[in-house]
C-alpha cells in the first residue's frame, strides 16, 4: 500500500523521531521545502546505528546532515568542472589524430573501429545530435556546403561526451588510441577505460545525484606500470576485495592527474584539495580515502601555504 505524502512539519517531526536532534526547526522545514526529504535523508548513512539505517546516533544534529549535503553539491560541481577540462582536451587529441592519420571523415568508416555494430549504434546517436544541432557551424555545412556528415574536427564540438568515449574506445589501430593516451602518460586501456567511467561519474553530478559516497558499477583499470608514480596514490588494490575502487577517491586521483597534463599551472587540483580538507577524516573514509591520503605524493605538493598536509 503507498504510504500518503507527508507534510514538511511530518517529516521533520519523523526526522526527530529517528533520534536527529534538530536546534533550528525553521531552518530545518526551509532545507525540506527545498531539497526534498529523500534527498536529504540519502546523507544519513555515516550518522546512522551499525545496522539500524531508521535510527541516528546519538547527538547526531540536522546542522551535520545539511553540511555534508552542502559539502557533496560542491563536490558535483567541482567535479562537473574538472570533468569538462578532460572532455575538451580528448575531444580535441582524437579528433586531431583521426583527423590526421585516418582523414576527416574516417569517423564514418565501419573499417577503422573495433565492432561494427557500436559503430553504427553510435553513428545514430551522433546523426540525431547533427539534426537537433542548432550551431551555425553545422547548419553551414549542412545547408552551403551540402556536406551531411561534417569532418570530425566539427563534429566534436557538437557529440556528447559519451559518444565520443564511446568512438575513441572502439578506434582502430590501437596506435592511435596510444596516440591520443600518450598526451596524458597512460596506457590506451586504462585511459579508454577511465573515459567510460568518467562519463558516468559527469552524469552522476550533472543529475544532482549523490556523489560523495557513490559506489560506481561501471570502474575503471588501475595503471600500474604507466605511469609508475601514480600507483602509489591508489586506495587499496581491487584484488584485495575490499571495493574501494569502487569509491570516488581513486577516480579524483586520475582527474588530478590529467588535469595537471592538460593545465599544468592550473588551480583546480589545489580546489580540490581545499574542498576535501573541510570534510571530517571520518566521513572521507566513505570516499574511499586512505588515512594518509594527503601524504601521498600526488597530494603533498597541492596543500595550500602553511596547511598541514
Amino acid at each position: 500500500m503507498t504510504k500518503p505524502a507527508k507534510t514538511y512539519a511530518e517529516q521533520l517531526q519523523l526526522l526527530k523521531d529517528r533520534g536527529l536532534h534538530v536546534p533550528d526547526a525553521s531552518f530545518a522545514l526551509h532545507c525540506l521545502a527545498h531539497h526534498n526529504y529523500y534527498r536529504l535523508s540519502a546523507y544519513r548513512v555515516p550518522f546512522t546505528e551499525p545496522g539500524q539505517p531508521d535510527r541516528f546516533q546519538p547527538g547526531t544534529t540536522f546542522d551535520q546532515l545539511w553540511k555534508l549535503y552542502q559539502f557533496d553539491r560542491e563536490l558535483r560541481r567541482l567535479v562537473i568542472e574538472g570533468c569538462k577540462r578532460v572532455e575538451i582536451s580528448v575531444r580535441s587529441r582524437w579528433a586531431y589524430e583521426i583527423g590526421h592519420q585516418l582523414g576527416p571523415l574516417a569517423y564514418l568508416d565501419n573499417r577503422h573501429f573495433a565492432d561494427p555494430a557500436i559503430h553504427a549504434r553510435t553513428l545514430t546517436k551522433l546523426e540525431r545530435e547533427l539534426v537537433r544541432s542548432r550551431e551555425e557551424f553545422i547548419r553551414y555545412h549542412r545547408e552551403t556546403l551540402r556536406q551531411p556528415w561534417p569532418p570530425v574536427w566539427v563534429l566534436i564540438e557538437i557529440a556528447s561526451f559519451g559518444n565520443i568515449s564511446s568512438l575513441l574506445q572502439q578506434t582502430q589501430p590501437p596506435r592511435l588510441r596510444q596516440a591520443v593516451a600518450d598526451t596524458y602518460g597512460l596506457d590506451e586501456k586504462t585511459f579508454c577505460s577511465l573515459l567510460h567511467h568518467l562519463s558516468v561519474v559527469r552524469n552522476t553530478a550533472a543529475h544532482h545525484s549523490r556523489l560523495w559516497n557513490r559506489r560506481f558499477t561501471v570502474t575503471f583499470q588501475l595503471p600500474r606500470k604507466k605511469p609508475p608514480h601514480l600507483w602509489p596514490n591508489f586506495s587499496t588494490c581491487p584484488h584485495h576485495g575490499t571495493g574501494r575502487e569502487r569509491n570516488l577517491y581513486n577516480t579524483l586521483v586520475l582527474l588530478v592527474h590529467l588535469i595537471e597534463y592538460i593545465e599544468p599551472n592550473g588551480c583546480w587540483p589545489r580546489r580540490l584539495v581545499a574542498h576535501l580538507a573541510t570534510l571530517d577524516p571520518a566521513l572521507q573514509t566513505h570516499m574511499g580515502c586512505p588515512d594518509d591520503w594527503r601524504q601521498r605524493p600526488l597530494w603533498q605538493p597541492l596543500s595550500l601555504p602553511g596547511e598541514p598536509a
